[in-house]
């Protein structure tokens, strides 16, 4: 692919709680003349907006369709109940969903967490979203259990959370269309989340392979010859080539007789 091949942008969508950040400021420094675009969507229309081409690629939660889109699994996040600063469950480090079995544990519409079985008390009401239920905790109503990154997303002064060993987790993926071959650019995106370095050459079409640089200086060194002698390979004088000034005259290896005379 040629530089004029290559899009002038990507777009990135990303769910609440990721935070893209470190990866957006790496693909300025690689990609600079490639702008990167911040597509946020909920993780229910994460999908959707990536099959539709809303998107380049996404930073969604599991699972997808893998029918549809490509998907490499970055990080588990844990599993954390949110809770009034006054709660007794401050007191413990972790708790455990028995421990839970007496609370009013709020369920959002848009809850990203697998359940068997719901833990704890079911609420009158399935709040809409998890902003909402995150009220609903400051007002005493119940306990919420979401993604450690929601519960800092969320974040109030009134409120703090514990961790919940066996609740169940959330998964970050990085997701795409799926296609028969993966774009440049995606490819680029790729390389930058699993921490290749600048010189990989996996998925860089963009940038002209470093093999491809070595090779061509290599090309150049050998019709340089040995000139400068730095390699130890250098080549064997000529037949019939004079000696430098100040040489000797008469053979280095002394096979070779004095002058006769005629």
């Amino acid at each position: 692919m040629t530089g004029s091949d290559i899009p002038s942008s990507f777009r990135l969508a990303y769910v609440p709680g990721v935070t893209p950040t470190k990866w957006v400021r790496v693909w300025h420094e690689r990609l600079p003349h490639t702008s990167l675009e911040l597509v946020q969507a909920t993780a229910a229309e994460a999908p959707g907006l990536l099959a539709g081409g809303g998107a380049d690629a996404g930073l969604v939660r599991l699972p997808v369709d893998r029918g549809v889109l490509s998907a490499i699994p970055l990080y588990t996040e844990t599993t954390v109940v949110v809770i009034p600063k006054d709660h007794v469950a401050t007191a413990a480090e972790e708790v455990s969903l028995a421990e839970l079995s007496d609370e009013i544990v709020l369920h959002p519409m848009d809850d990203l967490l697998d359940w068997e079985t719901l833990p704890g008390r079911p609420a009158v009401e399935r709040p809409a979203t998890t902003a909402d239920a995150i009220e609903l905790v400051a007002a005493g109503v119940g306990v919420l259990l979401v993604p450690q990154s929601l519960a800092r997303l969320h974040h109030r002064k009134d409120l703090t959370y514990r961790p919940v060993p066996d609740a169940p987790e959330s998964r970050v993926a990085l997701s795409w269309p799926e296609a028969e071959v993966t774009p440049d650019l995606v490819e680029e995106f790729i390389g930058i989340v699993r921490g290749r370095t600048v010189n990989s050459t996996r998925g860089r079409a963009a940038t002209p392979p470093r093999p491809a640089k070595d090779k061509a200086k290599d090309k150049a060194k050998a019709k340089r010859g040995g000139a400068g002698g730095g390699s130890g390979t250098r080549q064997k004088p000529a037949a019939g080539r004079k000696p430098q000034a100040g040489g000797r005259t008469g053979g280095q290896s002394g096979k070779r007789g004095k002058p006769r005379g005629r």
